[in-house]
């Protein structure tokens, strides 16, 4: 294990946000709960080869739509849905771990785990950013024998916002709970979820996923000095990823809905415009042809011209040039998450477009 410091919370913020595809939380966000979590107490990463087998993880997450202004959420919030799971759950936690990386999710779980004295477990439910919780689920996100028990706290005290809520059933009609908690709330909140085993993680989760993160976010800072095509050029190395198409946007339409932002977002790449597809995070990409240039689970991420800085969608404006990041779902870590084909059609009949056969092709 090895103690997590300010430099690791910079470099996880940088690197999540390549692995956020548009979505995952705030950088701001992220620096600030990061720099709580490192200032409280030491939280440690732990590789899953140094956990034991029957010790409990759970997931710590935020729920909600990254374009939502309605939210609000306290380093508190983070830590009070952990103890809920923990006083909620017949048995001892031993660490805690994120569904996914991105500008925030990277270090959702390092506040609590400092905090209450918990591991932060080298692993992932999903190595990129995802919109509903079955995407991170493990697995388990259609299983009528596990018996969940999820929490959520946060939202806006000075307009009555603020929920705090346990649920157990099954992962799938809990984490519905959840989404509209969130949409209550103003959009965005803490979460704990999921308790399972270290042996299940090891076999289930894409391993090593934070690490990637802090490797990554390293790499990037290294790079910044030299100006936005250096950091672009090495994000694509380090990743084995590309640039498909460089533009200006020239058209958003993506709305709220339900803590959702969804709808599509269009590059005028000359000679070859292209459409994101947006449920939260960058889903898919196609040409002006219809033919399908990426497609969740790989990594599509906006990138800014200018800077070389991921760009999420909420902050995405008409007139910026873009380039279009994409990492092939060859290259990295798949989790049982994104090869569970019961999470795909959801997120497909609120887009209108086919995902699963081209994620699993």
């Amino acid at each position: 294990m090895r103690e997590l410091t300010m430099k690791d919370v910079q470099a996880a913020v940088k690197g999540g946000s390549v692995f956020a595809s548009g979505g995952g939380g705030w950088v701001d966000h992220g620096l600030e709960i990061g720099g709580a979590a490192v200032a409280v107490g030491r939280p440690k990463l732990a590789s899953v080869d140094e956990i034991p087998d029957d010790a409990i993880i759970i997931t710590t997450t935020a729920i909600g739509a990254p374009a939502g202004t309605e939210w609000e959420m306290w380093g508190l919030d983070y830590i009070k849905a952990v103890q809920l799971l923990m006083e909620n759950y017949d048995g001892k936690i031993y660490g805690v771990m994120t569904p996914q990386n991105g500008m925030s999710s990277s270090i959702n779980g390092w506040l609590p785990a400092a905090a209450l004295g918990l591991v932060v477990v080298d692993a992932t439910g999903d190595i990129r950013a995802h919109p509903t919780g079955k995407m991170g689920s493990l697995g388990i996100a259609s299983s009528l024998d596990y018996e969940t028990i999820q929490v959520v706290v946060g939202g806006k005290r000075a307009t009555g916002s603020y929920l705090e809520l346990v649920v157990k059933g099954t992962p799938a009609k809990t984490s519905n709970i959840l989404r509209v908690a969130s949409d209550m709330s103003g959009g965005f909140i803490a979460s704990a979820r999921h308790p399972l085993p270290a042996s299940y993680i090891k076999q289930h989760a894409a391993i090593g996923g934070i690490s990637m993160a802090i490797e990554l976010g390293e790499k990037i800072m290294a790079a910044e000095p030299q100006g936005a095509e250096a950091v672009i050029d090495t994000i694509c190395k380090s990743t084995r990823g590309e640039v498909v198409g460089v533009g200006e946007v020239s058209a958003i339409d993506v709305k709220y809905s339900g803590a959702f932002d969804i709808g599509t977002i269009t590059i005028d790449v000359p000679g070859n415009p292209m459409t994101i597809h947006v449920m939260n995070e960058h889903m898919a990409v196609d040409d002006s042809k219809g033919n399908r240039i990426a497609t969740f689970p790989d990594v599509i991420t906006t990138l800014s011209a200018e800077t070389g800085q991921p760009v999420s969608v909420g902050h995405l404006k008409p007139g910026m040039k873009i380039a279009i990041f994409h990492i092939k779902k060859d290259f990295i870590p798949l989790s049982s998450s994104v090869k569970d084909r019961s999470v795909y059609p959801e997120v497909e009949r609120v887009l209108g477009i086919d995902l699963m056969s081209h994620a699993f092709s």
